[in-house]
């Protein structure tokens, strides 16, 4: 019995350091992702190791019905995220398998928790929060549906359990995954934020590329420490790493050595939507041909130095993240569209693999290839630089009917403070009347998306609204947010994404051979419209020529017709206007 006593001690050793490694380093070949039942198994499993420095945190249910789980990691133990802020830290959050094929983080973040914590490497002034696995649902989903992909063996969906790509879904929050992140967002309040992916495109040398905020849309406070000193050391150390990284690939032609252009991320994505928090944010890209062992230690080495470097400048980006939050307070303009400026650019060194064509052995036309055997260095363009196409002053406050209640609900989600009418009250407006617009043919993430949205702005106009709608002043770290939702020409507005598709809609009109009398008459009593048709039919043959369009401009121009259609139902308040507030 003596003889099995040291036996049984190195079983248990050697289950225990087992039950610490991963499903990816547990395979022989490095090609296996942990399954969503592996992660949610080897967490809890190291919070019983190290419960002091480890907490989970479930919030809302995903679309599958499942919670999304935070993993935060506190050197001193406290996991209040209000007390963090009083202690003056720092924190990143991490999100992981939003596109569950591409699950390079997932795996890279589970290998890092274990190893900060074993190795005793909790930065001082930072806490880390890693969002689990955020495509619970598509990750259930599992198969091979990348096929353009190196790697892993077997993995998750791109689509959600509503067929949602998720990274499309932050400004809308169609899906319960959105709602849920946004709580966790909201919650912790990230200085930093990062989004773990793998790419799509054109083949090069670089395993890991990377997309930072786009500096134009980004604050230019947070812009000029990102571009200047962040940014700059991540590419450092993650050279001295081994793995070399180039700004994320997409080219301007066909393939890389016709220049590369910035990804611009506007708030259906991940990023776009913290940049209107004022997070610095970035997004990992390994490419999808490199062997998937290598795209999760450059995923692992990105996350370590990008922990590791804000421990550095811990102090000096909570300074820039407050004057950032506290200039927007004051901004008076606001970018809602951008275009990407061709005439400027920086010349880098790209290293990619010749491409070229050759007849394709399906249709026997030429197809597009790249060859590994013929590497080359060049000095392309990079074309980092847009510009505003189009800006919005900002209000002193906007008015929201609570009948939209979504809207209410999503700021308040975002921490946008409001306040409610006391009373049944008109009050004098700005309004907006849509002239036109732009749909796509075919839905796009369930929406059927608007553009080119062109306005009637009406000054002065007198509207009526209620007891309990929403007043939101324009004062608050959070207004980019507010403006690039409520403002209807923005590119990811409410409007654009279809929440106030009811008003577009006309409710009342006329039995015409009624409205023959009664127009007759009005135009008799009021003759600067009868003058007003003829001039008119002067200028148009075609409204000349047409019995039914004469009556609808009269239609048009009378009290009958409705003034609440095509009206934009958000009213802006222009002046300080004392209000009964609740």
């Amino acid at each position: 019995m003596k003889k099995l006593l040291p036996l049984l001690s190195m079983a248990l050793l050697f289950g225990k350091a087992q039950a610490q490694l991963t499903p990816f380093e547990q395979s022989t070949d490095k090609n296996t992702t942990a399954t969503y039942a592996e992660v949610m198994t080897y967490y809890p499993k190291l919070v019983k190791q190290f419960p002091q420095q480890l907490k989970l945190f479930n919030y809302g249910s995903t679309d599958a019905g499942k919670p999304l789980t935070l993993v935060v990691l506190s050197k001193d133990g406290n996991f209040d995220p209000v007390k963090i802020k009083q202690q003056n830290k720092r924190v990143i959050v991490i999100n992981n398998g939003i596109h569950p094929g591409e699950p390079e983080g997932i795996d890279a973040s589970m290998m890092l928790v274990r190893d900060m914590l074993k190795k005793k490497q909790l930065p001082n002034d930072v806490v880390v929060c890693f969002i689990a696995l955020y495509n619970i649902d598509g990750s259930l989903n599992r198969g091979q549906s990348r096929v353009s992909q190196n790697g892993p063996r077997a993995y998750g969906f791109r689509g959600n359990y509503r067929n949602l790509d998720l990274n499309r879904d932050f400004i809308k929050a169609d899906s319960r995954n959105a709602l849920a992140f946004l709580q966790i967002l909201n919650t912790w309040q990230p200085d930093v934020f990062l989004d773990n992916h793998a790419s799509n495109g054109a083949d090069y040398q670089y395993v890991m590329t990377l997309i930072e905020t786009q500096k134009n849309k980004q604050h230019s406070i947070l812009a000029e420490y990102t571009a200047n000193t962040l940014s700059p050391e991540l590419y450092k150390r993650m050279d001295k790493s081994g793995y070399e990284m180039i700004p994320y690939v997409e080219s301007l032609k066909r393939s890389p050595d016709s220049g590369i252009v910035a990804f611009l991320e506007t708030p259906r994505f991940s990023t776009g939507h913290t940049v209107q928090h004022n997070i610095i944010s970035y997004v990992t890209e390994t490419h999808m041909l490199k062997p998937y062992d290598k795209k999760v230690y450059a995923t692992y080495e990105f996350m370590h130095h990008l922990i590791d470097v804000c421990q550095r400048d811990a102090k000096q980006i909570g300074e820039l993240k407050q004057k950032a939050d506290e200039q927007v307070k004051q901004q008076k303009t606001f970018a809602l569209t951008w275009a990407l400026d061709e005439q400027k650019f920086d010349n880098i060194t790209f290293k990619g693999y010749e491409a070229g064509y050759k007849s394709s052995d399906i249709s026997g036309l030429p197809r597009l290839y790249y060859d590994r055997t013929k590497p080359w260095t060049k000095t392309i363009k990079y074309y980092n630089t847009y510009k505003a196409t189009l800006t919005a002053d900002k209000p002193v406050a906007y008015v929201i009917p609570q009948a939209w209640g979504k809207i209410v609900d999503l700021f308040k989600l975002n921490k946008v403070a409001m306040q409610r009418l006391k009373h049944d009250t008109t009050l004098n407006v700005q309004t907006y009347y849509i002239t036109d617009y732009k749909t796509v043919a075919r839905p796009y993430e369930g929406h059927y998306l608007h553009s080119g949205v062109q306005l009637n702005v009406v000054n002065n106009n007198k509207v009526k609204f209620y007891e309990g709608d929403y007043v939101v002043y324009t004062n608050q770290a959070i207004n980019r947010y507010i403006i690039e939702t409520l403002e209807p020409q923005a590119v990811d507005s409410f409007f654009a994404w279809n929440f106030f598709d009811s008003m577009l809609s006309q409710k009342e009109h006329y039995s015409d051979y009624v409205f023959e009398d009664i127009a007759a008459q009005y135009l008799k009593a009021h003759p600067e419209l009868q003058q007003k048709l003829d001039e008119e039919k002067a200028r148009n043959p075609q409204l000349a020529k047409s019995a039914g369009a004469q009556l609808e401009f009269v239609y048009k121009n009378s009290p009958f017709y409705e003034n609440t259609y095509l009206r934009y139902p958000v009213a802006r308040l222009i002046t300080n206007t004392k209000l009964d507030l609740q």
